[in-house]
């Protein structure tokens, strides 16, 4: 499944360079993978009131294009890989124009509440988070 989320730039995301700022982008990329996993019905506040988080272990980021004030970006979300206690989402911030601002493979965990990685529960396991094949 892939899902687009959009977001508009705000001026308080702008740093003095009146670039959106590096880190911004981490929120927009959260803010867009929540979006996803709503679009396609998982129940996160199932799986946390199971006891499980779902942990970010490691965002791989390329900046590629600037975003400026009142820029409408676009952000695509899709499953990449899914194993038994992680997976892993490609993401890409897109201007309107199609201009490439940033990609990130953000790999994730299912964590249980003892701080021990878990096999997610397979209630857990909606069609939206296993990538597509060819």
């Amino acid at each position: 499944m892939k899902h687009t989320t959009e977001i508009v730039v705000r001026s308080y995301e702008c740093d003095s360079y009146n670039h959106v700022n590096n880190a911004v982008y981490l929120n927009y990329l959260e803010h867009a993978r929540m979006d996803f996993l709503h679009a396609a019905k998982f129940d996160y506040k199932g799986i946390v009131a199971d006891g499980y988080s779902l942990y970010v272990t490691h965002i791989d980021i390329h900046y590629k294009n600037s975003a400026f004030l009142d820029d409408k970006l676009f952000i695509e979300t899709m499953p990449v890989k899914l194993k038994h206690i992680m997976g892993e989402f490609h993401q890409t911030i897109k201007k309107e124009d199609g201009t490439v601002c940033a990609e990130a493979d953000v790999t994730w965990a299912s964590v249980y509440k003892d701080g021990r990685p878990s096999k997610i529960p397979e209630q857990f396991l909606v069609d939206g988070l296993k990538p597509e094949t060819n």
